[in-house]
């Protein structure tokens, strides 16, 4: 009875110990390389454990490139892995290329993944071109009118320059610019409509690929829409604020013109107030004239007969005028 014991003690620990090892060593993963001829050790697996490398996302990619041709070494996709790299698509880029025969080694695909760009996108655009459809662009034309044109880029991933390459942007805005440069230097709207592939022309003799990561292969106008008369709305907008000024300027002379007459007016009635002021002293005067014998009482009287001859003469003008009128108008 107490064999027995012991016996099922110890068969109970070395089941608790294969499980344990089996679940810490990769063992299937370790016969699944050996089926494929990936020399991977057991103990290698067994650092990859200790190391925190998921031995699964190191070794299948090496089955899988072992058995597309490729010369890997399982130190360099570990490598990789504790690196933050993604290893499956570096090996599916790998793979890609060399169907595609592109000239793409490990470390530049490792590179490419490491700088945050999709190595397997880009060996794909590589082998398919890319088409980039950039947004509608307005740009004026010599005459005054507005353009709008659309335009499709067809581009080639430069996987030379994809680590430290301009991205999509770049090349949109480039376009973008080439295209206003163009319409801006045209004589008429008119030339642009009857030729527009002079703007292809223009924008592909930049060179707008310099220093992207792209390679520019066609640049197409898709679409060209005729927009505003910018040209005659200035010029409204120019006669508008002259009309304006004018009329401010205009206003400022009334104004003047206004005050000009009330200082007119302002001296007439002083000059008045002063007639009337030397209304008032001639009596004194004729007074003092007749005191100190300088006028004779004839000469008064005399005075006041033109007077009086002065204002009948004015009373029978008046008249005459009102009958020459009509009796409707007195």
């Amino acid at each position: 009875m107490d064999d027995f014991f012991w016996y099922a003690l110890l068969a109970a620990a070395i089941v608790f110990v294969l499980s344990l090892l089996f679940s810490f060593v990769p063992v299937r993963l370790w016969i699944s390389a050996a089926a494929a001829g990936v020399k991977v050790g057991i103990f290698n697996l067994i650092g990859m454990r200790l190391r925190r490398v998921i031995p699964a996302r190191v070794v299948n990619p090496q089955i899988k490139a072992t058995k597309a041709g490729l010369n890997i070494n399982i130190n360099q996709l570990e490598a990789h892995f504790l690196a933050g790299g993604n290893v499956d698509k570096v090996v599916n880029a790998l793979i890609a290329a060399q169907r595609a025969e592109i000239p793409l080694v490990f470390e530049r695909a490792a590179a490419i993944d490491l700088a945050g760009r999709d190595v397997l996108e880009a060996v794909q655009m590589s082998v398919n071109p890319k088409v980039i459809e950039t947004p509608l662009v307005a740009a004026i034309a010599k005459d005054g009118i507005e353009l709008k044109a659309k335009a499709r880029v067809t581009v080639r991933a430069n996987i030379d320059r994809l680590v430290g390459g301009a991205g999509e942007q770049t090349i949109i805005a480039r376009v973008g610019e080439g295209i206003v440069t163009t319409i801006g230097s045209s004589m008429t709207h008119k030339d642009v409509l009857e030729n527009p592939d002079r703007i292809s022309k223009t924008v592909l003799d930049k060179g707008l690929d310099a220093g992207t990561a792209f390679e520019i292969l066609s640049i197409d106008i898709a679409d060209v829409d005729v927009g505003r008369n910018i040209g005659a709305q200035l010029q409204t907008d120019q006669a508008e604020a002259d009309k304006r000024i004018a009329q401010a300027k205009a206003e400022e002379r009334r104004a003047m013109a206004v005050a000009r007459e009330q200082e007119m007016r302002a001296e007439v009635v002083e000059m008045r107030a002063k007639v009337v002021e030397a209304e008032a002293e001639i009596p004194k005067a004729m007074s003092q004239a007749l005191r100190e014998g300088k006028l004779g009482v004839m000469d008064y009287y005399n005075m006041q007969n033109i007077i009086s001859d002065t204002q009948m003469r004015s009373s029978i003008a008046g008249t005459g005028k009102a009958d020459a009128a009509g009796p409707d108008q007195k």
